[in-house]
């Protein structure tokens, strides 16, 4: 391991400390946790509030909507191309070192987004920033996994995600604002105090992690991961929007799934392969990663599906509809106080369980509203959904990380955060795709409350495929990451 003056793994607070002993570790166990997921906000932010501002942002640059599909794409073809090297590069140069680094660069990025005049000149912008949001949210986790006791982690998970959380929240109201009362720059401009504040927080807050003994980078690796997710990402999103012929998304697939194909080869071959797939050899990170992305499909495809409801089927402009939708991050960010309580009384497995039953139900239930559907029903159901959903996720990060060493955290980090990334896009490309079909079935010509509702149950049945995955789990799985052994 490489020689390092920087602080070691953070202890647990000790048997018969003083009250000011407590209070100071307690201190400790939620600032840094709450910094890391301050910087994650600009990101969950910019997501939410972009998506309401591309048709203002196309009409300026006069451009067509759907080419402005471009600035996400793009943003996400990016993020999986460098999210391989990130646990590299922490390995390599220091977790805070190239957080911070990803912080600045964030920034940067943003301010170019800003700036641009012409759609090539955003997705220049949105290029970088994916790059540096795929450096920044798994190597922002990885310093907490490794400055948390393993029994801390799951409360610390909790904290990590409040602020980030809160982008979803107040995202969709704040971008409908933005285009309607001021100018759509603006929604990159807001990240650089962000950034700014995060920067001096992470250098006062958050401890040096040691350096680990990286290895040699898997340059092949590397190559064969970024284009299979690339072409895989992208063929996701074109699916039912009609930008590529379908011929030419099926060659997108065809070549992402031969080359993710070429890769696990090279990687049984390669005894320091860039992804480590024997990962998945691990009960609980194979059920939280592979189990929980049925439900991370599901979460990727709803802000999709209730935006195309609400605006398009309803009527809604961007602004009611953000003001109504917001209420299912808050439920989310309500849940993040109660969710390790629940888990210390009742274990991973029997919360993902019955958990699992009552969000899926939660995602069914969206399939009932209707334009004439009182408001505050919806709101109430968005909320109990946002908070379910909020304690499956919790209980999926958390228990990911029980069974693995501390030498393997930052691939463990790197693979969650890929798997995570791949899967929203699935999510997008196949709520897409469904309501295109039953678009088609019913013989319209543009989608209705009817063609939106059906993809909401496909969808939402999706997601008790994971059932498979947690039912086999053992009673005590993950009992340390909750203080239950």
């Amino acid at each position: 391991m490489s020689e390092s003056t920087e602080r070691p793994l953070a202890p647990a607070t000790p048997v018969g400390a003083t009250a000011e002993e407590r209070a100071a570790a307690l201190s400790r166990g939620w600032i840094v946790p709450a910094v890391i997921g301050s910087a994650l906000m600009m990101q969950t932010l910019n997501a939410t509030v972009l998506s309401n501002a591309l048709p203002v942002m196309a009409r300026d640059m006069g451009e067509d909507p759907l080419r402005l599909n471009l600035a996400i794409t793009m943003y996400l073809l990016a993020a999986a191309v460098f999210l391989p090297i990130s646990g590299w590069a922490a390995d390599k140069f220091g977790a805070k070192r190239i957080f911070l680094l990803a912080m600045v660069l964030y920034a940067l990025s943003s301010a170019l987004c800003g700036l641009a005049d012409t759609l090539m000149e955003l997705v220049g912008g949105r290029l970088l920033q994916g790059a540096a949001g795929a450096m920044m949210a798994p190597v922002g986790r990885l310093v907490l996994l490794r400055t948390t006791p393993k029994n801390e982690l799951v409360g610390a998970m909790s904290v990590l995600t409040m602020p980030a959380l809160l982008g979803p929240v107040i995202g969709p109201p704040v971008g409908g604002f933005i285009v309607t009362f001021w100018d759509w720059p603006w929604i990159f401009f807001m990240n650089l105090p962000i950034a700014a504040v995060g920067v001096l927080l992470v250098l006062r807050f958050v401890p040096n992690v040691a350096l680990q003994d990286a290895k040699r980078l898997d340059w092949k690796g590397m190559l064969l991961t970024g284009l299979g997710l690339a072409s895989v990402i992208f063929g996701f999103e074109n699916l039912g929007r009609d930008f590529l012929p379908a011929l030419a998304v099926a060659g997108l697939f065809l070549v992402g799934v031969a080359m993710l194909w070429t890769y696990a080869w090279h990687a049984r071959r390669t005894p320091h392969a860039i992804l480590d797939l024997s990962l998945f050899r691990v009960q609980t990170f194979q059920a939280s990663v592979v189990g929980g992305a049925f439900m991370r499909i599901a979460m990727g495809a709803t802000p999709f599906m209730l935006a195309m409801l609400l605006q398009v089927a309803f009527g809604m402009t961007a602004l009611a509809a953000g003001l109504l939708t917001f209420i299912g991050a808050a439920g989310a960010l309500i849940m993040k106080t109660t969710a390790p309580p629940i888990l210390r009384r009742f274990g991973f497995r029997n919360v993902l369980i019955v958990n699992a039953v009552i969000t899926g139900v939660f995602f069914l239930a969206y399939a009932t509203f209707q334009i004439d559907t009182p408001h505050w029903l919806i709101m109430l159901i968005l909320l109990a959904g946002g908070f379910f959903r909020s304690l499956q996720f919790t209980s999926l990060n958390g228990m990911a990380y029980a069974d693995i060493e501390q030498d393997r955290m930052s691939r463990a980090s790197t693979m969650s955060a890929m798997a995570q990334q791949l899967v929203q896009s699935v999510g997008i490309g196949l709520a897409a795709t469904l309501i295109h079909v039953f678009t088609q079935m019913a013989g319209e010509d543009q989608m209705t409350a009817a063609t939106i509702s059906p993809a909401f149950l496909v969808i939402g049945a999706l997601t008790f495929v994971s059932l498979l995955f947690y039912i086999p789990l053992p009673r005590n799985a993950g009992d340390e990451m909750n203080r239950r052994s």
